[in-house]
């Protein structure tokens, strides 16, 4: 292979990709990672890293611990998914993504050890990461789980600190039925004697991250126990707050990224800071954390959450997918004023769609579409589902034609929103 496009294709070909066909790309171990790992000369033993798992807001957080540690002057590695636009979003240094010419390097030199274990897409990504970042000696990775934590293929790190953000329901197929069930897996990420930080306690899952913790004699914080968020507003800026440590400790910090949510996720994030500080001695110190909250969009850029497309008409979209991103969507769009809220909806097969349907509000305009994915659910289907929940919708032949045919019909002082998938936003941002 000798071009990008022609390497990318031979991976979509090749491998299979959970983000694209679903459950027939997932494997329930790490055997091919392992594999794979030795047989690259064990590039995850070669930096130091910082693992984040969680049902939400493992993105966010990654991308702010990301930029606080640029703020501090380190050569900071960032290892995200899925992608929206192009695969390289996944590993990037410094919020510049791997070369062309790095990943075709890449396949070439391993096709033959590809084809022998044949990992799926997402493991193959992911040894593509930690080369990178051993070869380029960053020093220190950001790492976000994929799914769950204990059985995924980042998993084979021994981070500096693990974070572990929201958890709600989401892949229950595999990762269980229950909160604790799906808490026990996130809770495989908890390394011996490596710190573990909780941003959201939750009387389901906090049993269930002590326990994990004390068995591996790893010291655990709940972020929300020692900090508390107060004077939430919503600014032109993105999201302005207050951060209280028995005293005042940020006072008017303001996040770029919009969404009630953040503010569970910044307490996590500053969690993390402080672990690096209290156990590794990093020396980060606030100045350093708040640039780096508020300056994420010149340090390492999140596209999609909460994210303005346009004023004329107000266009959001937000990648919130599962139950518990589609209700802070949902308490998002409640704090907006408008005149009728046109709803670009495309989903993916596999969630409770019927449950995340009866959410939504029954006054908006849902303009039905799927995701150019295999995963996607047909609209068909979506329009059987949504009408029995109740909804007002309009069918539509792709992502694209249903966000113009939202904002041509639009009137003034109307909000088309765009969501219900990651590749439904992916086809627009």
């Amino acid at each position: 292979m000798t071009t990008y496009k022609e390497t990318i294709d031979y991976l979509f070909g090749f491998l299979p990709m959970f983000q694209r066909v679903g459950a027939a790309a997932y494997k329930a171990d790490i055997h091919n990672t392992v594999e794979l790992m030795r047989a690259l000369g064990n590039p995850e033993k070669k930096f130091r890293s910082i693992h984040v798992a969680g049902t939400n807001g493992k993105g966010s957080s990654s991308h702010m611990i990301a930029s606080i540690l640029r703020e501090k002057g380190l050569k900071v590695g960032l290892h995200t998914s899925p992608h929206l636009k192009d695969f390289r979003e996944r590993i990037k240094i410094d919020n510049q993504m791997c070369s062309e010419e790095f990943v075709v390097s890449f396949v070439n030199k391993h096709k033959e050890l590809i084809e022998r274990i044949s990992p799926s897409f997402f493991e193959l990504a992911v040894a593509m990461a930690f080369i990178y970042f051993a070869e380029n000696k960053v020093d220190v990775a950001v790492i976000e789980v994929g799914m769950g934590g204990r059985l995924d293929s980042t998993n084979v790190i021994d981070p500096l600190v693990s974070l572990i953000t929201n958890i709600s329901f989401d892949h229950t197929q595999f990762l269980g039925n229950t909160l604790e069930q799906i808490a026990k897996e996130k809770a495989g990420i908890i390394k011996p004697q490596r710190p573990v930080v909780i941003s959201q306690t939750n009387e389901h899952t906090a049993k269930v991250f002590s326990l994990v913790a004390k068995e591996n004699n790893s010291p655990v914080v709940f972020a929300d126990q020692y900090m508390k968020v107060a004077n939430v507003v919503d600014v032109p800026e993105g999201l302005q707050m207050d951060i209280v440590q028995d005293k005042p400790r940020f006072a008017s910090l303001v996040s770029p990224l919009a969404g009630d949510y953040q503010t569970k996720n910044i307490l996590g994030v500053i969690g993390t800071i402080d672990c690096l500080n209290k156990y590794y001695d990093f020396k980060i110190d606030d100045p350093a954390i708040r640039n780096g909250i508020e300056n994420l969009n010149e340090n390492f850029p999140l596209c999609g959450r909460w994210q303005r497309l346009s004023d004329k008409p107000l266009t959001i979209c937000d990648t919130g997918h599962n139950e518990d991103g589609l209700r802070f969507v949902i308490n998002q769009l409640a704090k907006q004023k408008y005149k009728t809220l046109r709803f670009v909806l495309g989903m993916v097969n596999d969630k409770d769609i019927d449950k995340v349907l009866g959410m939504l509000d029954k006054n908006a305009l849902y303009y039905l579409c799927k995701a150019d994915i295999p995963r996607g659910l047909s609209v068909d289907i979506l329009a059987e589902k949504a009408e029995k929940a109740g909804l007002n919708f309009k069918k539509c032949a792709s992502v694209k034609q249903a966000l113009q045919q939202a904002q041509a019909e639009a009137e003034e002082n109307d909000l088309v929103f765009v969501g219900g998938s990651t590749y439904t936003v992916a086809e627009v941002v």
